[in-house]
């Protein structure tokens, strides 16, 4: 049993220590692993701290990218309407 708990401490310590994702998707399905793991009580306390702060990181960068997704709609949003309501006005003056 020790040996699982010390392997599982090393991953779960490697693990808050690792970059950030490249993309939104690695880092929802690491995200979803985390979880996973840590309701099903394989970590032990200090892994789950650890864990728990891994967690927090990619949480933070989910939300980081969702926010310049929604920053980025929003312009291409406005984008398109001006473009469209111009022609709207010139079409209403022939």
């Amino acid at each position: 049993m020790p040996r699982t708990s010390a392997a599982a401490s090393s991953a779960a310590a490697s693990a808050a220590s690792a970059a950030l994702p490249a993309s939104f998707e690695e880092a929802m399905e690491e995200l979803e692993q985390l979880v996973a793991r840590m309701e099903a009580g394989e970590l032990p306390l200090e892994a789950s701290v650890a864990a728990y702060k891994r967690g927090s990181e990619l949480v933070k960068f989910c939300a980081g990218q969702l926010d310049k997704v929604d920053s980025q709609v929003k312009l291409l949003e406005g984008d398109m309407l001006k473009p469209f309501n111009a022609a709207d006005a010139a079409g209403g003056d022939d």
